[in-house]
């Protein structure tokens, strides 16, 4: 069965979307986290949100950076899997927290978690990891609005 979107990806539609996007992901690469910690918060934003077209773009890139299966399969099961530094726990939850607001009844990243992020990232760090989830979380919201089909290439 051949998938197919049911558009082009918005942010190519309107090329100013791509720019701010992509002034984004530059922020993001000037924050000082290694490209598999930005993979591994990406696919697990991307698996929250069901976005398959994301989630085998982060799974492949992992791979390509030489990441184990075994960290590749668990990451949705972090908190089980014993294949994680205490700095990609705390990445990873709070990935979770911000890509669930809804979810959180009070705060939506507890004064417990923020001082856990805080103890493993500085302040660039931070705003880079919280940039990061935003801008996976536009990209699974508007590839779940277009049917984008994993395995697309977006170039």
């Amino acid at each position: 069965m051949t998938m197919q979107a049911r558009m082009k990806n918005p942010a190519y539609v309107l090329p100013n979307g791509m720019k701010g996007i992509g002034g984004l992901f530059k922020a993001v690469g000037e924050g000082g986290l290694s490209p598999v910690m930005q993979e591994i918060v990406g696919l697990r934003a991307s698996q929250i949100n069901g976005c398959g077209a994301c989630v085998h773009a982060h799974v492949q890139n992992l791979r390509k950076a030489g990441e184990s299966d075994e960290r590749v399969a668990t990451v949705a099961a972090w908190r089980e899997a014993p294949f994680f530094t205490d700095a990609e726990r705390a990445a990873l939850e709070l990935t979770e927290a911000v890509t669930r607001l809804a979810d959180r009844s009070g705060d939506a990243v507890p004064d417990a978690l923020w001082d856990d992020v805080a103890d493993h990232f500085d302040e660039r760090q931070i705003a880079a990891l919280l940039l990061l989830i935003g801008v996976t979380n536009l990209f699974n919201r508007i590839n779940a609005a277009i049917k984008e089909p994993a395995g697309t290439s977006w170039s």
